[in-house]
């Protein structure tokens, strides 16, 4: 039986336990979707007349759009909420108090006010006349840009100090130690959660909807509404399609962040170091009249002069 800091290894009773709880949850979850299935098929969500209607070159026109405007909206979100985050990253680790401060209450607030909020005060123009697009734009960059830094505040604040003491040992800058030393070592270990978090910044972008936004929920709202077929409006149908759609983009993202650390992992960095040879003559043996250092027997160290040939060890009377 093997066990690690974190681990037990199971003994025998907690193998067979273990076993007859998956088995028991497994046949609860197949359990589950079975009857899920059986009721929408009672209640003729199945029918194909039903899913027929995203083979109409309309709707799939504006799931196309619908699709390009959210994507939009992620790129600029993203990059933005970024480019964002480094500036309060670096303001909130400033060595000024009131800079400091300020990131500090900044990030603090509008972590707290839910997102929905903030998009729809930018909206009803709190900062000015500002359209879907934009208030929905900078709604996530400030949102997810306060996420952010604090991640790559922890990225960085990883690091150990004695790589950011020899930076400042060796002359650079503060600006210099921050951009070649401390931030592409925080961005490589908290790669992870940054994707992560891009992943919820894509999912947000659902939020459009409250501000009309022509985003997928919305578009998906639409087609749900204003679609019936023989009466009955297919809200399940557009529900999965919809759904089907986020969840493989947030796959994408998460292949992507796979890649990209993998990728990491295999980049060479460092210093290359030299193989180890064997000491040629010259360096062995000892230059013309220098001192020559012979163990004796008696256990003393005694230097012999070779341009004298005389006993020059220390503290002997010669």
């Amino acid at each position: 039986m093997s066990a690690s800091v974190l681990f037990d290894a199971p003994g025998p009773k907690a193998r067979v336990r273990n076993i007859i709880y998956t088995v028991v949850g497994s046949a609860a979850l197949l359990g589950g979707i079975a009857w899920v299935i059986l009721r929408l098929n009672e209640k003729g969500e199945f029918d194909p007349a039903l899913w027929d209607i995203f083979n109409y070159a309309g709707i799939r026109q504006n799931i196309l759009e619908a699709l390009l405007a959210t994507l939009q909206v992620f790129a600029l979100a993203g990059v933005f909420s970024l480019v964002f985050a480094v500036v309060l990253c670096v303001a909130r680790l400033s060595d000024h108090k009131p800079v400091r401060w300020i990131a500090v209450v900044f990030i603090d607030l509008f972590r707290s006010i839910p997102l929905l909020i903030t998009i729809f005060a930018l909206w009803v123009g709190i900062l000015g006349t500002m359209s879907p697009f934009w208030a929905l734009v900078v709604g996530l960059t400030i949102y997810n840009g306060c996420v952010q830094a604090e991640v790559l505040r922890a990225g960085v604040n990883a690091v150990p100090k004695g790589q950011k003491e020899a930076a400042y040992a060796i002359g650079l800058r503060k600006s210099q130690v921050m951009t070649l030393v401390l931030f592409p070592q925080a961005i490589r270990s908290m790669l992870p959660t940054i994707i992560s978090q891009l992943v919820v910044t894509l999912k947000d972008t659902s939020l459009g909807f409250m501000i009309l936004y022509p985003e997928l929920l919305h578009s998906a709202r639409l087609i749900a509404n204003n679609t019936p077929v023989n009466g009955v409006y297919p809200f399940v149908q557009t529900v999965a399609v919809f759904g089907a759609i986020y969840i493989g983009l947030c796959m994408v993202l998460s292949w992507l962040a796979t890649w990209i650390e993998k990728r990491g992992r295999r980049a060479k960095t460092g210093i290359n170091v030299a193989s180890a040879k064997e000491p040629t003559a010259s360096e062995v043996a000892p230059a013309p009249g220098a001192a020559v250092i012979v163990p004796d027997p008696r256990g003393e160290t005694v230097v012999i002069d070779k341009a004298t040939d005389t006993d020059k060890t220390p503290g002997k009377d010669n």
